[in-house]
C-alpha cells in the first residue's frame, strides 16, 4: 500500500480522494491494488498490479494478459510515475477536480440535464436516444467541445448519453463554455425546453 495519502470533506460533503481505498477509509486494510493507467493518470493505456513481493513474482510467471503482452512505451510509464509522484505530494488536484466535478454537474443540473453518477468526473449526460446523443455530440464538436454519444450496445438500450470527462486542465470558464454549449444544442434538439 502507498503510504501518505489522505482525504478530506469539501465543503460541498463530497469527498476528494486518490481512489476507492481512500474514499470508503479502508487503504490500511489494502494489500493489492489492480488499476489501470488510463483516465486518471493520462488517459493512456496499459494497467498495473501492486501488492506483496511473491505475488508480483507469481504474476509475472503466470498472468496471461502479463505474458503475452508487449511492454509498456517508456513514455507511457515515465508519465504515469509523474502522474503519481503529483498525486502523492499534494492533494490539491485532487481538491481542484471535484470543484470542477461539482461545479460542472450542479450547472448542468440546474439547466434541466440529468447526469449519472455522483460526483464522479466522468459524467454521463443522460439522454434515452441514441440518435440524439449521437447529434448532439456530433454539433458539441462544432462548437469546440469534445464529447462522445454513447448508446447500445454499449450502454443498455434506452439509456442514450454523451460522457463527458472533467479534466485537471479545465478551468472554470472552460466548464462554463461547456455547459453554455449543451444547453445550446439541447434546446436546438429539444432535449431542453
Amino acid at each position: 500500500m502507498i503510504p501518505g495519502l489522505s482525504g478530506g470533506s469539501d465543503s460541498s460533503g463530497s469527498f476528494p480522494c486518490r481512489g476507492t481505498d481512500e474514499l470508503l477509509g479502508v487503504m490500511d486494510q489494502v494489500t493489492i491494488i489492480n488499476s489501470t493507467l488510463g483516465k486518471a493518470l493520462g488517459g493512456a493505456s496499459g494497467g498495473y498490479t501492486t501488492g506483496p513481493e511473491p505475488l508480483v513474482s507469481l504474476l509475472r510467471q503466470r498472468a496471461r494478459p502479463y505474458l503475452f503482452s508487449n511492454s509498456l512505451p517508456p513514455a507511457v510509464v515515465g508519465c504515469a510515475s509523474k502522474a503519481l509522484d503529483l498525486l502523492m505530494e499534494s492533494n490539491t488536484i485532487v481538491q481542484s477536480m471535484a470543484a470542477k466535478t461539482q461545479r460542472f454537474r450542479s450547472k448542468m443540473e440546474a439547466a434541466g440535464f440529468t447526469v449519472s453518477g455522483a460526483s464522479h468526473p466522468i459524467c454521463p449526460v443522460m439522454l434515452g436516444d441514441a440518435r440524439l446523443a449521437s447529434r448532439m455530440a456530433d454539433d458539441m464538436l462544432k462548437r469546440g467541445i469534445f464529447v462522445i454519444g454513447f448508446s447500445y450496445p454499449v450502454v443498455p438500450k434506452g439509456k442514450a448519453r454523451i460522457r463527458v470527462q472533467i479534466s485537471a486542465v479545465h478551468s472554470e470558464e472552460d466548464i462554463d463554455r461547456c455547459v453554455e454549449a449543451f444547453v445550446e444544442v439541447g434546446r436546438l434538439h429539444g432535449a431542453l425546453p
